[in-house]
């Protein structure tokens, strides 16, 4: 895992390698176009992975930094798959000092669930949650 390098400098960010793997291999992002790509980057904390100068992994938060975030996007790519790094960028996010007082994490997956109970996220009574989409 020391090889592998986590930053939330947005300059960092390789925005070609994050679209395509949201729009053409994630099942939640899947046909994203790139303007909301763009859009929700800027418009959160960004992390990236790293191995040897190259993005690997991504996750964002979306916060008001007290009361409410919300994680989403994280992604390894294959080849970095299996190593921890998933763990560790999860990690990295709910230690961030930005976001150490958030007590109010949500975020939505269809297949990690064993990786987020590992930091003590739950599943949750869906019917609490409203949704609008104009």
């Amino acid at each position: 895992m020391s090889n592998y390098e986590i930053s939330t400098d947005p300059a960092r960010l390789d925005r070609d390698l994050i679209h395509r793997f949201l729009s053409e291999e994630s099942y939640w992002a899947r046909g994203r176009g790139r303007d909301v790509t763009e859009r929700s980057i800027d418009g959160s904390l960004p992390f990236g992975a790293y191995r040897a100068g190259e993005q690997v992994g991504f996750a964002r938060v979306v916060t008001d930094g007290t009361t409410f975030a919300w994680l989403a996007d994280v992604f390894v790519v294959r080849p970095h798959r299996g190593r921890g790094l998933g763990k560790r960028l999860v990690q990295t996010v709910l230690e961030h000092p930005e976001l150490r007082s958030v007590y109010r994490w949500v975020l939505g997956t269809a297949d990690a669930h064993e990786l987020y109970r590992r930091f003590g996220f739950q599943e949750t009574d869906r019917g609490r949650f409203m949704v609008w989409e104009p």
